[in-house]
């Protein structure tokens, strides 16, 4: 009788490199690796599929699913706003959706028993893997190595991969943990656990110092939406897959996308994170300078909240909940007029929106301007703001009843 297969989430890194071999040792299974391009540029994925081999995985398979990531996640992040904490744009967390289909969709190819991850036990990600898969299908079993062994620091880890012949990228003097994908580059590790610590330069890949003499000469730029999502760059017809493409090289070499904030996981524990994301900030900031010309104010104002909650959702591995599902349905009602053209001008690290335009603009110059063009009806804001304010004027006589004249 052969051995239960096991297909394991593989990146070619240092935790799931030392998986292959730590499972095959500990939980006596084939090791099935799967890896999956949304998009990470920092590595060659051939190379990692040999990789994963030469450790002992008993099959090696790399997905190419860059164009599913973009139309059916990405394109709903965008949509969203998506920004945890108003900041970051989940970069991490809207890899793992698709990641987790395509693991329960091997598995189920092969038969396997368990899908193994490589995961912490105090990060996001064994959330977002475990809630995922349970969601796709809540009988296979997961296993999640790095919070079983006794590998308890990445130094540990990486004498057992010298020990056992397991190559791997991290090395003790750059000890960096990188996730990267089309909609951006996340790094932890090292000096970065010191939140006092500026970041060092050589962490950055994709964005340049905002104070090099590359970042010194303004440029600008026009993206072009329909219904939610960019189909042109200064005028000319591009796939989204392609705009993301063209604006993380675009802003990076501005300086524009960096961002270092302290981070509240789902576990409950504070984070240092530096993520470079020069394509997904520019886009999300570029989509809501248009829904502010499209969309009508009180559903502009709701969605303000739905955005914070659908971030929130995703971020906490919540992508296959019947929440997040019927918020998708909220918002991609909103977008079907958002139909327009938003140009940007980059300089010195920033990005900042200098002109917008729409056939469905809800802007009328002739009630906003203040010129003699002015059609808006001044006499009627009288009789607006006294029905407007009575509850609050026959509130504020009742107070003055009981001697609270003034006070809330």
């Amino acid at each position: 009788m052969g051995k239960d297969l096991c297909v394991l989430a593989y990146s070619g890194g240092l935790d799931t490199s030392v998986a292959i071999q730590w499972l095959i040792e500990h939980k006596d299974v084939d090791v099935v690796a799967l890896a999956i391009d949304v998009g990470q540029e920092r590595q060659d994925l051939e190379i990692v599929r040999e990789k994963a081999l030469s450790i002992g995985a008993i099959e090696s398979l790399v997905k190419d699913v860059r164009e599913e990531y973009v139309s059916d996640y990405l394109s709903k992040a965008l949509k969203a706003n998506a920004l945890y904490e108003n900041k970051y744009p989940l970069l991490s967390a809207m890899s793992r959706p698709i990641i987790v289909k395509h693991l329960v969709d091997e598995a189920h190819r092969t038969g396997a028993r368990y899908i193994a991850h490589g995961c912490t036990g105090k990060g996001n990600d064994q959330v977002r893997f475990e809630v995922g898969i349970a969601a796709l299908d809540p009988d296979i079993e997961v296993l999640a190595p790095v919070r079983e062994w006794d590998l308890c620091t990445r130094e540990l880890e990486m004498d057992y991969a010298k020990a056992r012949g397991i190559p791997v990228p991290t090395t003790k003097a750059n000890p960096y943990s990188i996730d990267d994908n089309l909609w951006g580059r996340a790094i932890e590790c090292g000096v970065l656990e010191d939140p006092w610590v500026e970041p060092p330069a050589d962490i950055y890949t994709m964005t340049n110092d905002a104070r090099a003499a590359a970042c010194d000469t303004p440029e600008y730029v026009e993206l072009s939406f329909e219904e939610g999502l960019p189909v042109a760059l200064n005028g000319e017809p591009r796939s989204f897959h392609d705009i993301i493409i063209d604006m993380n090289l675009f802003a990076g070499r501005h300086g524009f996308g960096r961002i270092d904030m302290i981070e509240n996981r789902l576990v409950g524990v504070k984070s240092r994170e530096v993520y470079e994301v020069p394509g997904a900030l520019t886009l999300i900031q570029a989509h809501k300078a248009l829904e502010d010309l499209c969309l009508e104010r009180d559903l502009l104002h709701y969605k303000l909240g739905i955005e914070q909650k659908w971030a929130e959702l995703v971020y906490n591995g919540m992508w296959y909940s019947p929440l997040k599902e019927a918020l998708d349905g909220f918002v991609s009602t909103t977008q079907k007029l958002v139909t327009g053209d938003v140009r940007l001008r980059f300089f010195k690290g920033s990005c900042v929106v200098v002109g917008r335009r729409s056939p469905y603009s809800l802007y009328d110059y002739n009630l906003a301007t203040y010129d003699a063009a002015d059609t808006f009806d001044h006499k009627a804001a009288k009789g607006f703001i006294d029905l407007w304010g009575l509850p609050t004027k026959v509130w504020a006589r009742q107070r003055r009843k009981v001697g609270k004249d003034g006070e809330v």
